[in-house]
């Protein structure tokens, strides 16, 4: 998991693949998009821009994925993502090979973050992590995760 700034995202560590991706994804005004999936690059790099009401984490379940890198942005909104490292999902369900996750009931010692507007926060394949939580009551936010394929990175 990598934790930055839009403003500075090479400053937080990341591959030069990923700075170019949140450029791309950034320079497609996504706080402009309504809700949806935006192909960026084919399925190579695409973005989904979500609006949603925050939960509480008992209410909410972990994923993890395979296939994509994901890079989520907090447009508006405070959100706390609960995350753990790769292979710590616990009490996993079925594989959705097609949409590329998997739903976990629990993050064996898990970490949390706080993202507010312009913040980022990059999952690797197989971390489990659990966006969309509240930072005290619940709230609106608007958010876009970017999807890199792991190739990409050469993963």
């Amino acid at each position: 998991m990598i934790l930055g700034h839009i403003d500075s995202p090479s400053l937080a560590g990341c591959h030069p693949e990923l700075v170019r991706t949140i450029g791309i994804a950034l320079d497609a005004q996504p706080q402009a998009c309504a809700p949806g999936r935006y192909e960026l690059e084919g399925d190579r790099l695409f973005m989904n821009v979500m609006h949603l009401t925050t939960q509480l984490p008992d209410e909410k379940k972990a994923e993890q994925h395979r296939a994509y890198v994901d890079i989520q942005i907090l447009l508006a909104g405070e959100e706390r993502i609960l995350y753990g490292v790769a292979g710590s999902g616990r009490q996993c369900e079925t594989w959705h090979e097609e949409e590329d996750y998997q739903l976990c009931g629990e993050i064996d010692n898990p970490h949390s973050l706080l993202l507010r507007p312009g913040m980022f926060a990059v999952f690797m394949p197989d971390e489990p992590h659990k966006p969309g939580c509240t930072v005290g009551e619940p709230g609106e936010i608007k958010k876009v995760v970017i999807k890199l394929h792991r190739t990409a990175l050469g993963l």
